[in-house]
């Protein structure tokens, strides 16, 4: 196993823990359109209810009728529900409860090779590793070493993600309402003749034809290593080319690496 899959394996090990025990909603966390809170008074059980902030950024509760929390913290829209109520004449020294049930509002986009790919609610200033952690990880043998955090407007991110999981921050950008998370496939190769174990294989960072090789189990004894070649497609023309390539000169991707025969 190479050492950035390695990492992975840890992180996400040490960030499933950090993530099943941290559901609560933030103070950080802005309430707005879409969300469900259930809203609760102290000794009023009757006045508990759930309800949905508009599309115009209100709560209706009540006795007090639609409240503006578009942009409220959770705790901030306690204050004003009980300040109205309060105010009101409508229960003196009332004590309200705010939680968040459904995080609608704000949503993050993560797809490719990760294991579950589809939207995530953003419930606290976050970042695309935790982002990531909440798509399941990613598909361990799939995922590039590279990703993508695509803003909003339309600018992007390109992320490291093998200096992501060494505790790299610059690599690890805070996501915002409306972005994407993109994990692309990893770059592969093919490898046949006289290998033990011919297939296609994902092409690792600097991956080397010797490296290669040993991904394919290694030369038969029939191989010779002066009879390497590499058939490699020009990205300008898209015209194939069979060259002859030394134990360390670098792979692409989607080289086709043929071992031949030696001269017996």
């Amino acid at each position: 196993m190479s050492n950035f899959r390695l990492i992975v394996l840890l992180c996400w090990f040490t960030i499933a823990q950090m993530w099943g025990t941290a559901q609560a909603a933030p103070d950080d966390y802005r309430l707005g359109a879409g969300d469900l809170v259930r809203i609760s008074v102290f000794n009023h059980p009757d006045l508990t209810t759930e309800a949905r902030v508009s599309e115009s950024g209100n709560l209706t509760f009540p006795m007090i009728g639609q409240v503006p929390v578009a942009g409220l913290s959770a705790r901030r829209a306690e204050q004003l529900l009980t300040q109205k109520l309060t105010e009101g004449s409508f229960i003196p020294d009332a004590q309200v409860s705010v939680l968040v049930v459904d995080y609608e509002s704000q949503k993050v986009s993560v797809l490719g090779q990760v294991q579950k790919p589809g939207q995530y609610a953003l419930t606290e200033s976050s970042h695309a590793m935790n982002l990531i952690a909440q798509a399941g990880g990613l598909i361990n043998l799939m995922a590039a070493d590279e990703g993508t955090v695509v803003r909003a407007n339309g600018s992007s991110i390109p992320i490291d993600l093998t200096k992501m999981f060494a505790g790299d921050p610059t690599q690890n950008p805070a996501v915002l309402k409306g972005d994407t998370i993109y994990i692309p496939k990893a770059p592969q190769f093919y490898i046949y003749g006289e290998v033990q174990r011919p297939g296609v294989y994902r092409l690792e960072r600097d991956m080397t034809v010797a490296q290669a090789i040993a991904a394919g189990g290694g030369l038969t004894a029939k191989a010779s290593e002066r009879r390497i070649q590499v058939r490699r497609r020009d990205p300008k023309s898209g015209s194939e080319r069979l060259t002859s390539v030394r134990r360390f000169d670098l792979v692409r991707a989607d080289d086709v690496v043929f071992v031949r025969q030696g001269f017996f």
